[in-house]
């Protein structure tokens, strides 16, 4: 099904790896939405990646309207397309926890032989959390702006008169939503979390049942601005619940859970022995550990050595030995797989020699059944045929008890003896659980009876016996009696200390109830759901409708124990809940011990946020980090989303096809690390209270901090009260009072509480939530805590002293440092300080009232408490003498230069696209790049890149420089980099930015910068004023808009294959732009300037360095042609033309003053690009008429400078010139360099500067060059005297390169094409052969053609090489091209490196195709790198991957970089590399699957690239490599080549008829 792309205000972009995992940071996706609109996922796959092999990715995200099943996944097919990126937009309308997964094919390897259909597979499964939409009169409430108030509904009195009051007293001080501990009716022991019948509500509480409730939801939304909270709890039940003793199958019991019949005897057995303590002389009333160990001895003679509990555990010895024995002689016997180990056949003799007790070993591993659990007494026993194997293995087999062989009493003997070691490890497990068990029971009741922080239960009777039993056995009735009796004992919940959240801990692989770890609930059966509803319908049948009926009524669920619940039970549940309040609030107690297990819970569950309290900070620095951890993000954190400014407008887009003529606009959101979110408790039902755990003042600075957090916060009744301990939600039967509650709460101090300052702090709370406060400075300092919170746009925020009141700190101030508060200004909204009578006699007058939980006497008192100063640039801020500890300050702060009419963030976010609009590429080449060398040139030295201290210079002087740094300190919010902390200290980037620009827009061609200037004044001139902390988030944010408006115009100057592109090439795209600008010492001409291609940065940048002949036209095709750059092209063709000489091109341009003729491939390279060019560029063959001036004289080797009247005297079409080269080449050529000698090249020895080229009639190959030169692009000339390599080149290639030969074929047989179409006036060249005067170019590409496989190839089988021009004993590897034919050196023919497949891109006809894919996937094993393609075989005795240009030593071979291509891994043979190998590919592919794989294989052979451009700060990809990819610190950084000739692959793919790759086609 295609998708249907909705344009909606929030899209968040999910890229998705080439595995199918969403490429986020951290892993975990949970989205906010900011409105109520849906909001949308785009997700984003690259075209060909590995999981568009018969790829579809799979959502159970439901279409508008339709119901979310968790199980219904939509298909959306990834219709491969090697030159885009797929993306998919989803809109998701509810909330909660969506998954994706994808199914492909895996790619297989590549092979020469087609493969066979790959059986398909999935990704794991990976989740979307969406938060939910929760909306309170009328507005929408995002989650941290709730204020959540908890209480204990059977302490709230008489419904509706009680509850009426205390509802209004919790919403006068501003909670906007209210937890209910269960209101159901709950069972014998009246805990609210033991609840009797879920679906029946409490009846003191609610005696009209539903319609109570009904009604009072109603009055708390309608009445009271509350939204109403409750407890789901699903795993267990109250033990004397009706409805259990009619289902015992939802508990576990000895039938639904076998295993767990051990831990029932032991549990019964110790119930015993507790009543009959005084009957055998034992104490009962503890009062010493001396008499628990008197008791622990008695269990060890009176439960443990009487029951055998062995026998759970052990085989039965005589029972297997009958039945393996039988099975022998049977013939029942089961070989296992792989044998019995051992080196031999089968390992039959080794199993034969081994010992018992190496054959019980095999036994244990392979031959045991139920091993991993217990059940019944001996459930354990060895498998007969496995067993009987064995005994095959030792006696050969059965063939009866007469025979000479073993019989039946000999072979049961030796088992026997195995058996016996086979139980040994088996009592072993016995022992290591029976001393936990002991270790538990003793630990537990010394807690209970004796320890000084435990209850001292006293006594041990039949009310609390010696153990809190682990089972509930249900009582014997009419309704009993027709269940199994022993099905009536059910096991109790609990809880374990460090346990495995995902697995059961009555489960089947659990034996904490017999090793008695767990932490029991007396009170609570234990609900087992199995892993399916199939298991126990009657239970998810029933908590199902539990589930409903709270969702109907209340906005949001506490799941209590989350992590005792299985999760799949959750998932099921919470999906039946959603299905009535899709927009479902989902807080969770979990306690799994792990971040990483927390994660899983969170996602899979959609859980909104976790509870954390402050109560478990022991001090001052913890509660610190607790704030901290909840607060937001730092105050000047960067903005990481697109801000949807002016310039983001899309005109009349349509939403799903409906066109409302409005301009819609995309934010475009990147899917941010996020933490878990948190619902942050100053207090909750389960915590002691400040009065007990700290100092009962803290009760007002605890408060505070948590209400500063950027998360939902909350508290509990009585905390505001201060009641003076933890109430106990079981055994307490006193009602709640609270004076909030019996009249009107106004903000400020006041007796009885803190609720005058609750109320404000709430208010507070809510708006920043609301409004997106979400930046936060926490500092701890001694006793206080400090926090300021702001907005991060219009920076209006609140901040906040706290002296917090540990016990200990006195009554001081504690001494607190002055608060500078940098270019803000504040107001001071209250300091208060609370005192508590915290006497014994106010404790005991509080706790006597039989009737009502009361506070301890308290007030809050308004202090003088702060002193204000405000300065020019400052408000700075002193705690007075009189602050003690419980006291706080609160104050409104905002930032005066920050306040801009449209705002200040809009305002320096729009307005780029418009001011970079009129620029052409040459002066983004300015805006944007510009290496040292570069700046400097242009500068006359003045102006170099930009140096940030503490992290050196940037690479480039324009935007890219900045943006190379900044990305990654905006991405990872790194506010302590040097960049950041240069920027808080002064404003010099700002200004080297503007002048930069300034300077150069007074400069003739470089006019139209002044508009970017103006605007980057205009912007960085508003952000001047703001306080130095936020200047880098606004430096960010102006130069990331910049940016972005000159690389987007950057694009659209380029062709429609480049803007629709995937990123990977639009990154290489604007490497042209990168590479080519105006230089003012390397212009193409001597007396024009012109912008020049670079070879690369920053050491090819200028004056002779920077243009190549051969480097250019490498690279012209891609960073030209394939970027629709084609006036640049047409002006390097014309400018190097003008210089041809000796038929050759120089490599060195030197802008046309002093050219060197050096490199025999040049001009070849030239040739084909001006092939390209008039076959890519519209009307491309008018360029072959144009009229250039020559530098030198056409068919003359004289020599004269540039201000010789001689040059450019004459002018000559390209037609003529292109002629002048196939006609030198065909005479023959012999010169020496002009001007020779250690002037030209101070290593080169004199023989080097002969060139000698020639075309061998035979076979109409062109040979040229001598082992004194180098004149292909492996160019490296020795230059060590220590090692006396100066002179030798490491790579002389003479001969007939395989390059140029390919390259001079593909000229041959255009030059035919196009006489015979007419367009091109030559026929062919007269020759230096006395035989052939003549030649057309048509019989000249025949004659190499008819050759070329003989002279080239080297046959994979020795019995072909009679057919091949080749010498066997000197081939070191077969099935290949050579890489030269009739070098100096024969053995340099037959090396293996990467230039056959130059040949290969441009003359495929050439090659046999057999052949041909061998010799490319053999480089494909030996040759390619992660990025590079290795310059020579691993496996040559010359291989040396390291290339290091400084180093100068003894070594021959390595010294002085000799070894620049005898190795290392170079980028640009991997364009034509992976060129050739999709052109060969596709050859032998039929049909769309084979030719989206041949794609897949290019795009897995990509990954390295991408990788490498990504992390690269110059923006492009490095000349080279050393081994396997490894940094090179000689390397250019940025190379023109290694971008342009990948470009070169994606304009191939693009000329391929894509539809071919979709199936539907």
């Amino acid at each position: 099904m295609a998708p249907k792309t909705m344009v909606s205000n929030e899209i968040y972009l999910l890229p998705l790896k080439d595995d199918g995992s969403p490429d986020v940071p951290g892993g975990y996706i949970y989205l906010t939405p900011k409105t109520s609109a849906p909001i949308t996922i785009r997700f984003e796959i690259e075209g060909t990646s590995s999981i568009c092999r018969h790829g579809s990715l799979w959502v159970n995200i439901p279409e508008e309207g339709e119901e979310y099943q968790r199980e219904k996944f939509r298909e959306f097919r990834l219709e491969p397309d090697f030159n885009r990126t797929i993306e998919i937009s989803i809109p998701i309308h509810g909330a909660g926890a969506f998954a994706f997964y994808t199914t492909y094919a895996p790619l297989p390897d590549l092979s020469e032989t087609l493969s066979k259909a790959v059986t398909p597979t999935r990704t794991e499964t990976y989740y979307i959390d969406v938060a939910p939409r929760l909306t309170l009169e009328g507005r929408q409430m995002p989650l941290a702006a709730l204020s959540i108030f908890s209480l204990i509904s059977k302490f709230m009195g008489k419904y509706p008169s009680d509850w009426e009051k205390h509802l209004r007293g919790i919403s006068e001080r501003g909670y906007n939503m209210v937890h209910f501990t269960p209101l159901q009716q709950r069972g014998a022991s009246n805990s609210p979390y033991s609840i009797y019948d879920q679906l029946a509500w409490d009846p003191e509480c609610f005696p009209n049942g539903e319609a109570d409730i009904k009604s009072l939801i109603n009055s708390m939304e309608n009445k009271h601005g509350l939204l109403g909270l409750t407890d789901v709890v699903w795993n267990h039940t109250a033990h004397n619940s009706q409805w259990i003793q009619e289902h015992p199958e939802v508990g576990y019991n000895v039938s639904t859970a076998p295993h767990l019949r051990s831990a029932l005897e032991l549990d019964t057995a110790l119930l015993e022995f507790s009543s009959k303590l005084a009957e055998n002389d034992l104490p009962t009333n503890l009062t010493s550990v001396d008499e628990l160990l008197k008791i622990m001895d008695g269990v060890k003679e009176m439960v443990i050595a009487k029951l055998q509990l062995w026998e759970y555990y052990v085989l039965d010895i005589e029972r297997d030995a009958d039945a393996t024995v039988e099975a022998w002689a049977n013939g029942d016997i089961t070989f296992p797989e792989g044998g019995f180990g051992g080196s031999d056949f089968g390992g039959l003799e080794t199993i034969k020699n081994s010992t018992p007790a190496q054959q019980a070993q095999f036994l244990l591993k392979c031959g045991i059944l139920n091993k991993k659990q217990l059940g019944m007494r001996y459930h354990r026993r060895v498998n007969p045929s496995v067993a009987a194997a064995l005994l095959t293995a030792i006696y050969g087999r059965f063939e009866g008890d007469d025979s000479d062989s073993a019989d039946r009493g000999a072979a049961r003997s030796q088992l026997v003896k195995i058996l016996d070691e086979v139980n040994l490890p088996l009592y072993q497990e016995y022992d290591k659980d029976i001393a936990e068990i002991l270790q538990q029971v003793f630990n537990r009741v010394k807690y209970v009876r004796l320890d000084d922080h435990g209850p001292k239960l006293g006594p041990i009777n039949e009310k609390n016996p010696l153990i809190e039993t682990y089972f509930t056995r249900l009582p014997k009735n009419s309704i009993t009696s027709k269940h199994n009796q022993e099905d009536l004992a059910l096991a109790n919940n609990g809880w374990i200390w460090a346990a495995n959240a995902l697995v059961d801990n009555a489960g089947p692989l659990s034996k904490a109830y017999l090793r008695r770890e767990v932490i029991v609930w007396g009170d609570c059966v234990k609900l087992r759901y199995g892993s399916r509803r199939e298991d126990s319908p009657f239970l998810w049948d029933f908590m199902a409708k539990y589930t409903r009926l709270m969702a109907k009524y209340f906005t949001g669920f506490r799941i209590d124990n989350c992590h005792s619940t299985p999760i799949h039970v959750a998932e099921f549940l919470l999906d039946e809940a959603r299905r009535v309040r899709p927009n479902l609030f989902i807080c969770a107690e979990l306690f799994t011990g792990s971040e990483k297990m927390d994660y899983i819970f969170v996602e899979r569950l959609g859980i909104s946020c976790l509870i954390r309290e402050a109560m478990q900070a022991w001090g001052t620095g913890e509660l610190s980090r607790l704030v901290h951890r909840h607060g937001g993000r730092p105050i000047g954190s960067f903005e990481v989303d697109e801000l949807a400014g002016a310039d983001k407008n899309i005109p009349n887009s349509q939403i799903n096809g409906q066109g409302n003529g409005e301009p819609k606009r995309e934010i475009i959101r990147k899917i941010k690390q996020t933490p878990v979110q948190a619902l942050f408790m100053d207090c909750t039902h389960d915590n002691e209270v400040p009065a007990q755990k700290r100092d009962a003042r803290d009760t007002l600075p605890n408060a505070a901090l948590v209400s500063m957090c950027a998360s939902a916060t909350g508290s509990v009744m009585g905390y505001d009260e201060i009641y003076p301990k933890l109430v106990d939600l079981v055994h307490e039967t006193r009602l709640y009072d609270s004076p909030y509650s019996s009249k009107h709460v106004e903000v400020g101090s006041g007796e009885g509480g803190i609720g005058g300052i609750k109320k404000l702090l709430n208010q507070i709370h809510e708006l920043m939530g609301k409004d997106g406060y979400d930046e936060t400075h926490i500092h701890h300092e001694d006793q206080y805590i400090t926090v300021h919170r702001v907005h991060p746009e219009s920076r209006k925020g609140y901040f906040l002293i706290a002296h917090t009141a540990f016990p200990g700190y006195g009554n001081g101030n504690g001494g607190f440092n002055p608060v500078h508060l940098t270019g803000t200004k504040a107001r001071h909204l209250g300091s208060w300080m609370l005192e508590v009578d915290v006497s014994e006699e106010a404790k005991k007058e509080v706790l006597a009232d039989k009737k009502k939980l009361r506070g301890l006497p308290s007030k809050v008192i308004d202090l003088p408490g702060v002193r204000m100063e405000t300065k020019q640039d400052e408000t700075v801020i002193t705690v007075r003498d009189k602050f003690p500890p419980g006291s706080i300050a609160l104050f409104e702060t905002w930032i005066p230069s920050a306040e801009h009419a449209s705002g200040l963030d809009t305002y320096v976010s729009s307005g780029a696209k418009e001011a970079f609009s009129n620029l052409d590429l040459i002066d983004l080449n300015f805006v944007l790049y510009r290496c040292e060398a570069e700046e400097l040139d242009s500068s006359d030295g003045k102006d170099g890149v930009y140096d940030i201290p503490g992290h050196g210079k940037l690479v480039y002087a324009g935007l890219q420089g900045w943006w190379s740094v900044l990305k990654n300190i905006i991405r990872e919010n790194n506010l302590a980099h040097p960049l950041c902390q240069h920027l808080r200290n002064g404003q010099w980037p700002l200004d080297y930015i503007v002048g930069r620009l300034e300077r150069i827009s007074k400069k003739a061609r470089y006019e139209r910068l002044s508009k970017p200037g103006a605007w980057l004044k205009d912007r960085f001139d508003a952000i001047r004023k703001i306080p130095s902390f936020l200047l880098p988030r606004y430096f960010g944010l102006v130069l990331r808009t910049a940016y972005q408006a000159a690389w987007n115009r950057g694009l659209n100057l380029m062709n429609e294959n480049v803007q629709k592109g995937q990123w990977f090439l639009k990154s290489l795209a604007m490497v042209s732009v990168q590479q080519t600008g105006l230089v003012k010492s390397a212009s193409l001409y001597p007396k024009k300037a012109v912008p020049s291609l670079a070879a690369g940065l920053p050491h090819f940048a200028v004056e002779w360095a920077r243009c190549w002949g051969r480097d250019v036209f490498i690279a012209a095709r891609g960073l030209f042609l394939g970027t629709g750059r084609y006036a640049e092209c047409r002006e390097h063709i014309l400018a190097f033309s003008s210089v041809l000489k000796h038929g050759m091109i120089p490599n060195l341009l030197s802008s046309g003053n002093a050219p060197r003729y050096n490199s025999r491939d040049s001009i070849w390279f030239m040739l084909q690009t001006i092939q390209d060019y008039t076959k890519i560029v519209p009307n491309g063959l008018e360029l072959l008429k144009e009229t250039i001036p020559r530098r030198f004289l056409p068919y003359d080797d004289t020599y004269f400078d540039s201000n010789d009247p001689r040059a450019y005297s004459k002018t000559s079409t390209l037609e003529d010139i292109i002629q002048e080269a196939l006609q030198r080449h065909a005479s023959g050529m012999s010169y020496r360099e002009a001007n020779a000698g250690p002037n030209l090249d101070m290593q080169m020895s004199s023989e080097g500067f002969q060139q000698d080229i020639k075309v061998d009639w035979a076979n109409g190959i062109i040979f040229g060059g001598n082992q004194a030169n180098c004149g292909t692009w492996m160019d490296k000339m020795g230059e060590s005297e220590r090692a006396h390599s100066k002179g030798v080149p490491g790579t002389p290639r003479d001969g007939a390169a395989i390059e140029i030969t390919g390259l001079h074929y593909s000229t041959l047989v255009w030059l035919a094409q196009l006489h015979q179409e007419g367009n091109y006036k030559y026929a062919g060249v007269s020759t230096s052969d006395a035989n052939r005067k003549v030649i057309t170019f048509s019989d000249w590409a025949n004659l190499i053609k008819d050759n070329f496989e003989r002279c080239y190839y080297v046959p994979l089988q020795s019995k072909d090489d009679k057919d091949y021009d080749v010498n066997p004993k000197i081939i070191n590897r077969r099935g290949i091209y050579k890489d030269l034919y009739k070098s100096g050196k024969e053995y340099e023919d037959y090396q293996l490196r990467a230039n056959f497949p130059i040949a290969m891109t441009v003359a495929p006809d050439l090659f046999d195709n057999t052949h041909a894919l061998h010799a490319l996937s053999v480089a494909d094993k030996v040759l390619r790198g992660p990025t590079g393609m290795a310059t020579l075989d691993p496996a040559d005795l010359n291989y040396h991957p390291y290339y290091n240009n400084s180093e100068d030593s003894d070594a021959f071979a390595t010294s002085k970089g000799r070894n620049y291509h005898q190795g290392p891994e170079w980028l640009w043979p991997t364009g034509f590399f992976l060129r050739a190998l999709l052109k060969f590919d596709l050859k032998r592919r039929q049909g769309p699957e084979q030719k989206t794989e041949a794609f897949q294989q290019i795009t897995r052979r990509l990954k390295g690239c991408k990788e490498a451009i990504i992390s690269s700060d110059w923006a492009g990809l490095t000349e080279l490599t050393n081994k396997n990819g490894e940094y090179c610190g000689d390397s250019s950084p940025t190379q023109a080549w290694s971008a342009g000739c990948l470009i070169d692959l994606y304009h191939d793919a693009a000329q391929y008829d894509v539809s071919q790759l979709s199936a539907s086609n």
